[in-house]
C-alpha cells in the first residue's frame, strides 16, 4: 500500500497510464483481427485494405511504449506475406 505522497501519486499516475496503454491495445487488437478475419475470408481486397489500416497503429504502439518494435514488424512482415500469398 503507497503510504508516502510520492507513492500515492505514483499509484494514481500508473492506474491513468494502465486503462490508457491497456485501450491503445485492445485498438491495435482490433486492427489486427480485421485483417485476420479479411485473410480467412480470401478476401486479398479487404485484407490489403485493412493491413494499411493497422500499420499505422501498431507503429503507434510502438512509439507509446505499448509494444516492442521488433514484435511489431514482426507482426507486419508475417500479415503482409500472408496477405500477399492470398493472390
Amino acid at each position: 500500500m503507497a503510504n508516502t505522497p510520492q507513492s500515492k501519486k505514483r499509484a494514481r499516475q500508473n492506474e491513468r497510464r494502465y486503462a490508457v496503454n491497456k485501450a491503445r491495445r485492445s485498438r491495435i487488437r482490433t486492427y489486427l483481427r480485421k485483417v485476420e478475419e479479411a485473410i480467412a475470408a480470401g478476401d486479398k481486397d479487404a485484407a490489403a485494405v485493412a493491413l494499411r489500416a493497422a500499420q499505422p497503429e501498431l507503429m503507434r504502439g510502438v512509439t507509446k511504449g505499448v509494444m516492442h518494435k521488433n514484435t511489431v514488424s514482426r507482426k507486419l512482415s508475417r500479415l503482409s506475406a500472408r496477405v500477399k500469398a492470398l493472390g
